[in-house]
């Protein structure tokens, strides 16, 4: 199982989305999710409305292909239409692995069309993951409750597609229970077909071993 952390690993809120976080991620070896949006004409990092000074997509992308291309990416997509932007900085940079994910539906079959990696949703208020049949993975999602188990992710995997998990810390929940079950499942952390997205990338290495 490969650890991504949630907005870089930031060590005090201020760092989500900035340099130091990704800085930080990519060196100590995890895979990072983080937020695309735009900007008069260009990609930036902000998970809200940009402002002018935001951190440019290209300047994450140089950073993360001077650090180790092959670490996984995970970019949320804030607005739509982002496509022939994002797509020239996937081919410029050439990641080994990236996805997007979190779009709307309409704008989820223009990146498909463009055979950019997508994970659509799985979560307890989308129990039927649209255009499952053409994604390449699933954003494995609790808003309320911890609902999913160890099968959940095994017959997603039985498809063919990969899951990233979202660990309990990014709804502000415990997330112990959860890891102790994913350590003791069968075929779950010993597969780099999953990932387990969460703001304790350091904690997750140690808990389960590995951080690659």
């Amino acid at each position: 199982m490969r650890i991504l952390s949630h907005r870089g690993f930031w060590l005090e809120p201020a760092e989500k989305n900035a340099p130091a976080a990704f800085e930080r991620s990519f060196g100590a070896g995890f895979g990072t999710e983080t937020d695309i949006r735009d900007l008069d004409g260009t990609l930036v990092i902000a998970h809200d409305p940009p402002r002018q000074g935001a951190l440019t997509a290209e300047a994450m992308f140089r950073m993360h292909r001077a650090a180790d291309p092959s670490l996984p990416l995970a970019l949320n997509v804030k607005a739509d239409g982002l496509q022939p932007m994002l797509a020239g900085l996937l081919e410029r940079f050439a990641p080994s692995e990236a996805f997007v994910f979190d779009m709307s539906i309409p704008d989820m079959l223009h990146w498909l069309k463009l055979g950019v990696p997508v994970y659509t949703r799985l979560s307890d208020v989308e129990p039927e993951p649209l255009l499952a049949d053409r994604a390449a993975g699933i954003w494995l999602d609790a808003f309320h409750s911890d609902w999913w188990d160890a099968g959940t992710i095994g017959r997603q995997l039985d498809a063919g597609r990969r899951v990233c998990i979202v660990s309990p810390d990014l709804h502000r929940r415990d997330h112990r229970r959860v890891w102790d079950m994913l350590a003791e499942a069968d075929g779950v952390t010993g597969t780099d077909d999953v990932m387990l997205c969460t703001d304790f990338p350091q904690d997750a290495k140690e808990f389960f071993g590995r951080g690659d």
